[in-house]
């Protein structure tokens, strides 16, 4: 009887977690929703890339902007890079870059092989507004309108489907 037990008891423990992983599993959702949505985008002020000056969350106020959350060390970053060109070619949204955690001679040499498609690029060298974002990892992007009111907030790859689902949307929502 001890015997059966000790082989019983682990056999349903491990039944136990399976069906609570199937479960969670069943009501997993990749969305990752943001406290900041509505609020203002926290304050900053960055460095940009090819340039000395230093710019924050008040110099993007007056237009609706993207800002979109990359690295060159981010293999992700890649696979997108192709449609934030497209959302900078196509829309009347300023596209910003927070180039995050990254050494600018990498990020350099990332936007010169694969093109800049930014209005400006912020370096966030620390992390500390990415933090303030609530950024989970490259690539994110958020949607921010004309006062500086996060609208909308992506976390991950850029799709076509998001794009055209989600952001282009609320694009044409805000664009004056």
């Amino acid at each position: 009887m001890k015997k059966l037990l000790i082989a019983i008891i682990p056999l349903g423990v491990f039944i136990g977690l399976i069906v609570l992983l199937a479960i969670n599993m069943s009501t997993h959702t990749e969305e990752l929703p943001s406290p900041l949505i509505g609020k203002p985008v926290p304050a900053f002020e960055h460095p940009t890339l090819y340039s000395n000056k230093n710019l924050s969350q008040d110099d993007f106020k007056g237009q609706p902007w993207l800002l979109n959350v990359f690295g060159s060390w981010c293999p992700s970053c890649q696979v997108e890079h192709p449609l934030v060109t497209q959302l900078a070619l196509t829309t009347d949204v300023k596209v910003v870059g927070l180039n995050w955690k990254d050494e600018p001679e990498n990020a350099t040499q990332w936007l010169q092989r694969w093109g800049n498609p930014y209005d400006e690029i912020l370096v966030d060298y620390e992390g500390d507004t990415a933090i303030n974002l609530g950024v989970y990892g490259a690539p994110e992007t958020f949607l921010i309108d004309a006062k500086g009111t996060i609208v909308h907030k992506i976390t991950g790859v850029l799709t076509p489907e998001i794009i055209e689902q989600e952001l282009l949307p609320l694009i044409e929502k805000i664009v004056p």
